[in-house]
């Protein structure tokens, strides 16, 4: 019993160490507005790159120069290449399609945070853990927060864009599974050389499903805001994000930096209502606060448990 008490007494001090300074805050939103932000940025670039063709030259981008300055991680190239088709073609495949005319981008920045749901399970179907109570709850939240949004498809959400945006988080939760096999590596790295995996699929679907005429006539009429918008995938959700990200984790524990990612859909949202005028109605408000809740008590649970415990020791 005394070791048991002495890790839970770790555990609280590692979890109540929150406070960051001011700048890595600042960083840190800087990323999750970049990455909840980009929802607008993918919609704007659809309306003249094929969503497959799209997410090939974004991670053109990401591997290529960034691979000549970025040594490869010492990791197999089979967990690479699984990372990348997961990511690039799943997750950003499914992405972009859904995007392009099947949800709204707003709601799709919402519905792929269940990434955190599926990535859970994963994990527990592997390890063999229970899931606590505090997790069937936050499913059960998010679950009714997807079901609102099922129930008020139309002709901006679909069911083909809610199951994409779905796959979308499964693909992310599996990679995210991948990721981890690659142990404690260059994350940055890891994301530049597996983007390289990503390319060659994601070209080769395009040429089957979208077709030549409509990759070719793609490049020809995309104009300078429609390349800024590909190499602001590429730089700046990917290897911005990724690499800040990485260098806040690695300075600070985890359980402090990692909330912060609750608030990508805000951004998401906001940003899509606010650019792109998409409506925000009761329902989608609603949706949005069911799996957001479920989300938050997903993530911060587990440390009001322990900061509880503190209180009364």
């Amino acid at each position: 019993m005394p070791c048991l008490r002495a890790s839970v007494l770790s555990k609280i001090e590692a979890v109540t160490h929150t406070t960051l300074p001011w700048r890595h805050l600042l960083l840190a939103l800087a990323v999750v507005a970049v990455w909840g932000s980009n929802f607008v940025v993918i919609k704007n670039a659809l309306a003249h790159l094929p969503p497959l063709l799209f997410a090939a030259l974004r991670f053109s981008l990401a591997f290529l120069p960034a691979a000549f300055f970025l040594r490869r991680p010492d990791v197999r190239w089979r967990n690479l290449a699984a990372y990348g088709w997961l990511i690039g073609l799943v997750q950003f495949g499914a992405l972009y399609i859904a995007i392009n005319g099947h949800i709204a981008p707003g709601l799709a920045s919402l519905v792929v945070q269940t990434q955190v749901f599926f990535t859970i399970g994963l994990a527990m179907s592997i390890t063999g853990e229970r899931v606590q109570r505090f997790q069937w709850l936050a499913l059960a939240l998010a679950v009714t927060g997807i079901a609102v949004i099922g129930a008020h498809t139309d002709a901006d959400t679909t069911w083909l864009g809610l199951g994409l945006a779905l796959l979308a988080a499964m693909g992310w939760s599996l990679g995210n599974m991948v990721g981890r096999q690659a142990g404690q590596v260059n994350m940055l790295a890891y994301v530049v050389w597996s983007s390289g995996f990503s390319v060659p699929p994601l070209l080769l679907l395009s040429y089957l499903t979208e077709g030549w005429p409509a990759m070719q006539a793609g490049v020809e009429n995309a104009d300078g805001f429609t390349w800024l918008a590909v190499a602001w995938q590429a730089w700046g959700n990917t290897l911005f994000g990724y690499a800040a990200w990485g260098w806040l984790l690695a300075r600070h524990a985890a359980s402090t930096i990692t909330p912060m990612a609750l608030l990508v859909p805000v951004f998401g949202m906001g940003a899509s209502a606010w650019l792109l005028g998409e409506p925000l109605p009761a329902w989608k408000l609603s949706a949005a606060a069911l799996v957001m809740t479920g989300l938050t008590l997903n993530v911060l649970w587990p440390h009001w448990v322990l900061r509880r415990h503190r209180r009364t020791d």
